[in-house]
């Protein structure tokens, strides 16, 4: 059976930037499923795997356009430090993810600078910006059950 919308696949991948820097992978743990053409992947992956069968094995690359797109400087935020409340007595410290409290629910952020009155949030994906290269293995591929199907 070919990949196609509605398939459950069944794959080891590994993925990293293209400086080298790994960012996951399935090696040594159990495969990734998931069920395909429901938006469970980045776009520029998924649209690599479509019709592709069991054995598939490739490097694919994907633009930062077709993964967790680009670098968006409208998303970093200036707030002041008096609205950060310290949690277990934790400091804020440059990379530590925050959550902000929005009307459409919580957004995550990470501390990008901290000044003396102010810190500095980016809500950015952390991967926004980066080329990433998938090294892939289909393991499976079988039309998913109406129960899998519902679980999404």
């Amino acid at each position: 059976m070919k990949i196609q919308k509605n398939a459950l696949i069944k794959m080891h991948y590994t993925v990293t930037t293209k400086s080298g820097d790994t960012i996951a992978s399935s090696i040594g743990t159990e495969p990734i499923v998931f069920i395909f053409g429901l938006g469970m992947l980045i776009p520029g992956l998924e649209k690599q795997l479509d019709g592709k069968e069991v054995g598939f094995k490739a490097l694919l690359n994907v633009t930062a356009e077709n993964a967790y797109g680009t670098r968006n400087e409208e998303a970093m935020h200036t707030l002041p430090k008096s609205g950060f409340r310290a949690e277990n007595g934790e400091e804020l410290i440059v990379g530590m993810e925050v959550e902000l409290q929005s009307e459409n629910g919580p957004i995550l952020a990470f501390v990008s600078e901290i000044k003396e009155k102010d810190v500095v949030l980016d809500l950015n994906h952390p991967l926004a910006g980066y080329d990433l290269i998938f090294d892939v293995e289909v393991l499976e591929v079988r039309k998913a059950t109406k129960e899998e199907l519902n679980q999404k």
